[in-house]
């Protein structure tokens, strides 16, 4: 048997063995929540009540991107509590605003990321940064404590997020009020704050420690 025919015979065998290799794929499923006329007033009104900022469109500039955990158990029930453009059943939220809670994207407890709304249009996810901050939930609560899926799949999004803007922070929602006396916090009432717990510092350490080479601003001291 020639040299050559062993190097051609070969071939097939290299391709079937790369073929059967498990490797996780990046992929963002589009599952958009509702955005109509009253979902575009409504944040525009909040741009301007709850941050200061007169705007024509409901967008944001991304620089930071916040984590949370949904306290909901699958992907459908939080959809449909996040789709309707006005908030309901919410008495410590509705008093700073009409404008139903959301975030740019939902991860799933096998990583499965679904995108609820554009990169940068805006979502009410987070108290005094909604106008600079990616919301990332996640399907998960402190009694569903959030998988090494879904670590992962959050470690893809920063860096496909970092390549395509500015992002200087990643933090978990229980950091939000880390920002107050910084000169990104906007918000215009001094008493309007939600204590949090998502998701809480053992996850966010493993993601930052995954991120170090993006070299991240740290989340600020009280």
């Amino acid at each position: 048997m020639s040299r050559k025919y062993l190097q051609i015979g070969l071939i097939p065998l290299t391709l079937f063995a790369f073929s059967c290799t498990p490797k996780a794929t990046f992929r963002i499923i589009d599952k958009p929540i509702t955005w109509n006329a009253e979902r575009e007033a409504l944040s525009l009104q909040y741009l301007k009540d709850r941050h200061g900022l007169e705007q024509t469109t409901a967008t944001i500039q991304p620089q930071m991107v916040v984590v949370h955990w949904t306290a909901i158990n699958s992907i459908e029930v939080t959809h449909d509590v996040f789709n309707p453009p006005v908030l309901g059943g919410r008495a410590d939220l509705t008093g700073a605003s009409n404008l139903n809670v959301s975030s740019q994207f939902l991860i799933d407890r096998d990583g499965t990321i679904f995108r609820l709304l554009p990169d940068t249009t805006l979502a009410r996810h987070v108290i005094g940064l909604n106008y600079l901050a990616i919301g990332v939930e996640n399907i998960g609560s402190d009694d569903m404590p959030l998988t090494k899926a879904q670590l992962k799949a959050n470690e893809q999004l920063v860096r496909y997020l970092k390549r395509k803007y500015p992002i200087d922070y990643v933090i978990g929602h229980h950091e939000y009020q880390n920002f107050q006396k910084t000169d990104l916090w906007k918000e215009t009432d001094p008493n309007y704050r939600t204590v949090k717990s998502d998701p809480g510092d053992k996850f966010m350490n493993k993601l930052r420690k995954n991120l170090v080479d993006l070299n991240l601003k740290p989340v600020p001291k009280l």
